[in-house]
């Protein structure tokens, strides 16, 4: 058969015999003859040619255009609220909302096996879901009378007026209704973060551990659905009542411990049972009381040791505990930090086994020998309960929850537990004495580590949750010095964000001491990657809620619009990425941990809230994996 262009067309011919009809059916004769006589290269550049012909005018039609790059397609599917954009697959992504005032321009969190890294040549934007990386928006023609394109860009789907402007001063209160449509654009932007982290959990790993959501596929820790526990009390705090409501049957009819598997006893505590109390306490649902003293039981195992100092991992179907293979000790940070949980839970249950397990433990680490001003070595033998590899001191992974559940116990207890408190005080002051440097050229004050006597001006990302600390203690009474150390140390995490080319921060920084330095933050190759981490954020909230300067809600707005720029996934979910520093090739891990749901989407939702009764500082106390616990009162 021919093309349509040769069916058409007629030649007449004088002098031709014979009727019309017959006429014109022999020059189809002879004109498919000569096509069968054209070799077979002929024949085929002819239908390329045709076919780019037509490409070609597909592609300048005005109307297809304007169909495709101004998003008409889908009508009034979001009731016109919001402008929906859709790429040639048929696929709808949301937009944040724009803010109204913007408009003029190895150890916690984290399994320690981490992804293995994708190869260098492939590209992020296929991997993304994305057709190429579109126009710098910096050089896009503002002068043009058409509308302004809305750019597609590693997964987040960013309008130019909808970018953030870094150079807004929002320094101060500032009350009235800007303000609080501003806040209230914020906090939907948040929602519809969590909505679109949720369905890809939802489509691709539903009652597993964690997402993997390039791959459109999940990953196992321990079996017993993380993300979804995570990010339970953040679906009731941000008020998604039919995903909260699907979530709890699921935990309902799905949720069973009895299963033979070894959990990790630190990360099940602050993630599991800690989920579940929270829930419990913001519900008032016994369901996940229930579950929550079922995951507390199961856990005690791991108390069974000569020092009891408790082992890592615990086999929650066996009822057996263990260390890790390579080792018979526990880091500190782990068994220093789950008291909050365990408190609880005797609390709730009037069974005090919990609760003497925990303390005991802090008995223990008060007494133990080896501290400089406070610090404590990374590791406990649980054989002993002796620190092992002393002369290490960091306020980085597996030391850096310690500090930080000493004050958050003092509180829970309702401030009577002085040895706590002075615990709390006295490294404070070791981290001044040992570890607070300032970095060249802008003198950003830093936490690095001490190792054998010898500084390294390396600081984790990790560390970023001591601002936040320190602003709690000066909140509850404790020396106005640590809330002016807290806004220098939060200037500084900020800083491990901005100085970045993607403006999400590395894993790890280092920060230049030397004269002469160009820039403060340097980052080691290895130290590149980015997991969707919540310290910075965490902090940003607990300034914020004490000092009410806007700045802080600023830098987490800046924040959260990278996350979206270079983590988002446009089919659901968010990926951690090998590299800040790369522009063109942030490398992503196919991973969206639990805890992006748990904290720091929930911090940055605190963050932009304007409502200090949104779990009040007053009455409730966050646990290391952002789930609020209450404060006792001082009669318990």
């Amino acid at each position: 058969m021919l093309p349509p262009s040769k069916r058409d067309f007629v030649s007449l011919t004088l002098g031709e015999s014979g009727n019309y009809t017959n006429s014109k059916q022999w020059r189809r004769q002879s004109c498919w003859r000569r096509w069968k006589q054209l070799s077979r290269l002929q024949r085929s550049l002819i239908l390329l040619t045709l076919m780019l012909l037509l490409v070609c005018g597909i592609a300048t039609s005005p109307t297809l255009i304007g169909h495709w790059r101004g998003g008409a397609v889908g009508g009034n599917r979001n009731d016109g609220k919001q402008p929906f954009v859709v790429d040639l697959k048929n696929e709808y992504r949301f937009i944040l909302p724009e803010p109204p005032s913007e408009r003029k321009d190895f150890h916690r969190r984290g399994p320690p096996i981490l992804q293995n890294r994708l190869p260098f040549k492939t590209n992020v934007s296929g991997l993304l879901g994305e057709e190429n990386h579109g126009p710098d928006l910096k050089n896009v023609d503002k002068g043009s009378e058409r509308e302004k394109p809305i750019i597609s860009w590693r997964g987040a789907v960013v309008d130019e007026e909808q970018a953030s402007d870094t150079n807004t001063k929002e320094s101060g209160n500032q009350d009235g209704p800007a303000s609080l449509a501003l806040a209230e654009s914020r906090l939907e932007a948040v929602r519809e973060a969590f909505g679109h982290a949720w369905k890809g959990y939802k489509d691709f790993a539903w009652g597993h551990d964690e997402l993997k959501p390039i791959s459109k596929s999940y990953g196992e820790w321990f079996g017993l659905g993380l993300t979804l526990i995570d990010a339970l009390d953040t679906m009731w705090i941000l008020g998604l009542k039919e995903e909260f409501a699907e979530a709890r049957e699921w935990v309902d009819k799905e949720l069973s411990f009895d299963k033979n598997v070894d959990v990790n006893l630190f990360e099940s505590t602050i993630r599991i049972l800690g989920g579940l109390l929270s829930t419990y306490h913001l519900t008032g649902d016994l369901m996940f009381l229930d579950k929550a003293k079922d995951i507390g039981s199961r856990l005690m195992p791991a108390f069974n040791t000569a020092s009891k100092i408790p082992y890592s991992d615990v086999n929650i179907g066996k009822g057996t505990a263990h260390p890790p293979r390579w080792t018979s000790d526990s880091t500190v940070a782990e068994v220093t930090s789950i008291q909050l949980e365990f408190r609880e839970l005797s609390r709730l249950t009037g069974d005090p086994k919990y609760k003497l397990a925990v303390m005991e433990v802090m008995d223990q680490v008060h007494k133990l020998d080896g501290k400089q001003d406070g610090l404590v070595p990374m590791f406990i033998n649980t054989n002993n309960g002796l620190f092992t590899h002393q002369g290490i001191y960091t306020l980085g992974a597996r030391a850096d929850s310690y500090y930080e559940y000493l004050l958050k116990q003092w509180i829970q207890g309702g401030k009577m537990e002085n040895e706590l408190l002075d615990d709390y005080l006295l490294a404070v002051e070791g981290v001044k004495k040992n570890l607070l440097k300032k970095s060249t050229p802008l003198g950003l004050t830093f936490v690095g580590e001490l190792s054998h006597g010898h500084f390294s001006p390396k600081m984790d990302h990790l560390v970023c949750f001591l601002p936040g600390t320190l602003a709690l203690g000066a909140h509850y009474g404790l020396p106005a010095d640590h809330m002016e150390l807290a806004k220098q140390l939060i200037e500084t995490c900020y800083q491990m964000y901005a100085q970045m080319e993607t403006g999400l921060s590395p894993e790890i920084a280092h920060f230049n001491m030397h004269e002469g330095s160009t820039k403060d933050v340097d980052v080691k190759i290895a130290d590149r990657h980015n997991l969707l981490r919540p310290e910075t954020v965490e902090s940003l909230f607990y300034l914020y809620r004490f000092t009410k300067d806007k700045k802080y809600q600023q830098w987490g707005w800046e924040i959260l619009q990278n996350f979206n720029k270079y983590t988002r996934v446009p089919t659901g979910g968010y990926t951690s990425i090998n590299n800040v520093r790369d522009l063109a090739y942030p490398s992503p891990r196919d991973k969206m941990e639990s805890f992006f749901l748990g904290e720091t989407l929930k911090y940055f939702y605190l963050l932009f809230s304007e409502d200090p009764d949104l779990i009040s500082l007053d009455k409730y106390v966050f646990n290391t994996e952002a789930h609020p616990l209450p404060i006792w009162p001082q009669a318990e």
